[in-house]
């Protein structure tokens, strides 16, 4: 199975930015679609971002749109999560997660799609 590691995440005040990695560990990411999600206590589990395997499609949730952005590198077996114009809303465990599917088909927000998870990254937004 898939082992993902999230990085990156730490303390940064509001309209401030951070750079997450979700890095593959001992398989190649290439026949993954891979998508990031947030939860906090209490809260169910929301997807933020996803993108295709082959990085052609990307998708973004209301939420983060415009503020977000999702990338890869195959070759680097590594996806990155840029946030930028971060709020306090935004506070919360991230996970990257892995959904084997073709390059050709549009990977959804929904965590019951995803089979691999990474232990997750806290991102803390606050003055």
């Amino acid at each position: 199975q898939l082992q993902l590691v999230e990085s990156g995440g730490g303390l940064v005040q509001p309209g401030g930015s951070l750079r997450l990695s979700c890095a593959a560990s001992g398989f190649t990411l290439e026949s993954e679609a891979i998508g990031w999600f947030r939860q906090t206590p209490g809260k169910e589990r929301e997807g933020i971002s996803t993108i295709s395997s082959d990085g052609g499609s990307t998708k973004y949730a209301d939420s983060v749109k415009g503020r977000f952005t999702i990338s890869r590198d195959n070759a680097k077996n590594t996806v990155w999560l840029q946030m930028n114009s971060l709020k306090p809303e935004d506070t919360a465990v991230y996970y990257c997660a892995g959904d084997k599917i073709p390059g050709w088909l549009l990977p959804t927000l929904d965590p019951d799609d995803y089979d691999s998870w990474g232990q997750g990254t806290q991102v803390t937004v606050s003055s």
